[in-house]
């Protein structure tokens, strides 16, 4: 076993393109959820930064998609993901968190390596954004490309 596949890296970048498809589902799920809850709470602030994380969010995963779709491989359909239940009330806490998690997840594959540079610009973009979604709790950073 190699030290990457120890540290449960999958070495298959279609499963890996995969994974991180699931990942930004559940964030969609999340910031969607908050920013529904917000809404009904009428904390219109609230609801636009979380409907802003959600978009970034939402469009992570079409990256990811399209990045599967040019390699040849089909997405899997992620139906079965639920959305999650949340609180309002300590949404930036559990934000912060999940953010500190996605940050984690893209700089472990970037210093695994990727092979092809087309998916290693991909996952740098969405790092980036995600770096400063958990400095920031706030959207807007992918470029409308």
């Amino acid at each position: 076993m190699t030290e990457r596949e120890g540290r449960g890296i999958r070495e298959d970048p279609i499963e890996r393109l995969h994974d991180a498809r699931r990942r930004e589902k559940r964030m969609t799920l999340f910031y969607r959820a908050l920013a529904a809850a917000a809404e009904d709470d009428g904390r219109p602030e609230d609801s636009q930064r979380l409907n802003e994380l959600h978009a970034d969010e939402q469009h992570h995963l079409s990256r990811l998609t399209a990045r599967l779709l040019e390699l040849g491989a089909p997405p899997e359909s992620l139906r079965e993901l639920a959305r999650p239940d949340v609180d309002l009330g300590r949404w930036e806490d559990d934000a912060r968190q999940r953010e500190a998690s996605e940050v984690a997840y893209y700089r472990e594959w970037l210093d695994a390596g990727i092979d092809d540079d087309e998916t290693r610009e991909v996952v740098e973009e969405i790092l980036e954004s995600e770096v400063h979604h958990h400095r920031n709790l706030g959207g807007k950073w992918m470029p409308a490309t």
